[in-house]
């Protein structure tokens, strides 16, 4: 799931001065964002709280099944339209592509009101991790289920680095170092230790990304 974080409010009030806003529509997200405890309808109820305090008249207010999905954001903005018509902009409290595909749906001005910060496991109720950047050249396979780019405070491909130490990392050292624990989990399970990995194709990464499942089925594309 994406983890996302509220952003600055001075410069949400700022972003709503630019275009002269008095009225908001609020948009939330009813899955990453509510998880998050970010975009959620509690804190969309409090963001129009904030809002009506500062000046601002809030037209309405939903939180969308998931804000990233067109189709779905696109019908929840019919629901609303007579709300988004008389807003002069749309505050949106989910991830970055929650934004731009409210941003496609209507033609107010759309601004951010959470920051996206990583594609985050859910270790426990209100605990996340990052663990996965989306490079499109995964190793997990070589590295016993742990990724050593994104674990690993300095991004090191292969490790550890000199600043290990006792098999603590050296930045974060309460933590076990990742490439100790990479190889410890590989020789428990009897597959030797760590190899050197080849650097990483980025070509594999290419921006931006674009799957269709819908393309006619037949070879690799």
């Amino acid at each position: 799931m994406i983890i996302t974080r509220p952003r600055d409010w001075g410069r949400i009030e700022a972003n709503l001065a630019e275009v002269g806003a008095k009225s908001v529509f609020i948009m939330g997200c009813g899955q990453c964002a509510t998880v998050a405890s970010t975009g959620g309808e509690k804190e969309v109820l409090q963001a129009k709280t904030a809002l009506e305090q500062a000046g601002y008249a809030v037209s309405g207010w939903a939180v969308g099944e998931v804000t990233c999905h067109s189709g779905g954001t696109r019908l929840e903005t019919r629901k609303h339209f007579g709300d988004l018509e008389a807003a002069d902009a749309v505050l949106v409290l989910s991830c970055g592509a929650g934004v731009q595909t409210v941003a496609d749906a209507v033609k107010k001005p759309v601004f951010p009101g959470l920051e996206s910060v990583f594609l985050g496991n859910v270790v426990r109720h209100g605990v996340f991790e990052e663990r996965c950047q989306m490079c499109g050249d995964c190793v997990l396979d070589q590295t016993a289920g742990i990724c050593p780019v994104t674990t690993c405070p300095k991004g090191l491909l292969n490790g550890p680095c000199g600043g290990m130490w006792d098999g603590k990392c050296e930045v974060l050292r309460d933590r076990d170092c990742t490439h100790v624990r990479i190889q410890r989990r590989l020789i428990e399970q009897g597959r030797g230790g760590t190899k050197l990995l080849p650097a990483k194709d980025f070509s594999k990464k290419l921006k931006p990304g674009s799957v269709n499942l819908r393309e006619k089925k037949g070879g690799a594309r």
